[in-house]
């Protein structure tokens, strides 16, 4: 019997999602972790009945094909489904760039997965050390962490995102900038975190332009995203 491959939900066209590409995003069902600031939840778990048919995607990118430059499997967590391989291949095929969000629980998955990509959204949520704080799962930081250092040795461009939840504090903010720099990641993305409304909920670390400033030259790319 064939996998299934699970869909949550698309977005025909992000210019956010895969910087520098007009993408559309495919978002997997899924997820081993339980964020506090999930804004995903309904795709914390994997519904069959609630799974958008693979071949209507490959329709619609079909359509968008000369007009899209990208697919980016999101989630949930992407590394989840058995499929994946399999569906990046579908859509490399189409003759699309793929980009692929990831917080790395799996990385063993994300090891048969890096040579069909061409660039990664890795989310980093904690100090590894503490990473259950935000993810409520225990070691979920020491699998993150093999999962970013498998990414940095890959050679492969991609960019870390950190979101920042109230819940954070500015030392330990800097110390997992720190952690980041000491790994070889170059590209970094503060992003601000959304409350259930979607409004912005505003942290002390951005307004202290020096300390950004000074947090920025670890890396050769660094980003705020609001």
């Amino acid at each position: 019997m064939e996998k299934s491959l699970f869909v949550g939900g698309v977005v025909s066209l992000t210019t956010i999602d895969y910087p520098g590409h007009l993408s559309t995003v495919i978002f997997l069902q899924g997820c081993p972790w339980r964020c506090t600031y999930c804004h995903n939840r309904h795709l914390q778990s994997i519904l069959p009945t609630e799974s958008l048919p693979w071949e209507d995607i490959l329709n619609l990118l079909a359509i968008r094909k000369g007009f899209v430059e990208a697919v980016v499997f999101s989630g949930g967590e992407p590394l989840m489904q058995e499929r994946l391989v399999d569906a990046i291949g579908d859509v490399r095929s189409m003759g699309f760039k793929v980009g692929l969000h990831t917080a790395g629980p799996f990385p063993n998955v994300l090891a048969k997965v890096l040579h069909c990509v061409d660039w990664v959204g890795f989310d980093v949520k904690y100090t590894f050390e503490n990473y259950s704080q935000i993810t409520n799962i225990q070691d979920s930081g020491a699998a993150a962490k093999e999962s970013l250092k498998l990414l940095v040795e890959s050679g492969i461009a991609f960019e870390a995102r950190i979101t920042v939840h109230e819940s954070m504090n500015i030392p330990s903010i800097v110390e997992i900038l720190k952690e980041l720099s000491s790994l070889g990641v170059k590209t970094v993305a503060l992003q601000k975190c959304r409350d259930k409304c979607e409004n912005v909920v505003e942290h002390a670390i951005f307004s202290d332009k020096l300390l950004l400033e000074d947090m920025s030259k670890y890396f050769d790319n660094f980003y705020i995203r609001g």
